[in-house]
């Protein structure tokens, strides 16, 4: 079962606050910087692992050209497990992440076993201990689909409203950080916080 929700004022939910807002603010300086995309991905899972809590495992996906998942980053996740969900084609009747990216929605799956989505996969995520899981569309500001932020649960539950309001902020750091390595790659005008809709990204926590 999710813990207990808690009330937006209190120390903890102040606490998570800072540091995703933190998180988003140095993911932005990265994007300035031009740093690689794996690493800043890296540390807004990292991020997403915190929020999610102990044993969580979160998993970022990137559309690529042809319209496939793959890998941005997963630092907790084992080689042969993001080699077997590699090029994963977005579709509403597979999975947790593949369904988010297809619908353009969150996706929750609170239990492998009991969700048909998972029919032909549940035996990769159940084989490394986890029981359920959960996907949030990464999205640009015109609402185009650019991957999934995707967590891992070691127990049967759904995410908190607290960890959703959390990976939602997360998302759209890392939607500004997929559009800006982009933008570089295209030698047009730099990154900077107006390209992301969030005021929460934009600037900090309220």
């Amino acid at each position: 079962m999710p813990a207990n929700t808690e009330s937006p004022s209190s120390p903890a939910a102040a606490a998570r606050g800072e540091f995703i807002g933190q998180t988003c603010q140095t993911v932005l300086r990265m994007v300035q910087a031009a740093a690689p995309r794996r690493e800043i991905l890296a540390r807004l899972a990292t991020a997403g692992e915190v929020v999610a809590g102990p044993g969580a495992v979160v998993s970022i996906l990137v559309l690529d050209t042809d319209g496939l998942l793959r890998n941005g980053a997963s630092p907790n996740l084992p080689a042969d497990y993001l080699d077997a969900i590699d090029r994963l084609k977005p579709d509403p009747r597979v999975g947790t992440c593949a369904a988010a990216a297809a619908t353009g929605s969150m996706v929750v799956t609170p239990d492998f076993r009991a969700d048909d989505k998972w029919a032909e996969l549940r035996h990769l995520p159940l084989s490394l201990g986890f029981a359920g899981a959960w996907s949030l569309p990464i999205k640009s500001a015109d609402g185009t689909v650019l991957g999934t932020f995707g967590t891992y649960y070691r127990e049967r539950r759904p995410p908190t409203p607290e960890e959703v309001r959390g990976v939602e902020q997360l998302a759209a750091a890392a939607a500004v950080a997929l559009a800006g390595c982009g933008a570089a790659k295209r030698g047009c005008a730099d990154p900077s916080p107006r390209a992301c809709t969030s005021p929460v990204i934009a600037h900090g926590p309220e």
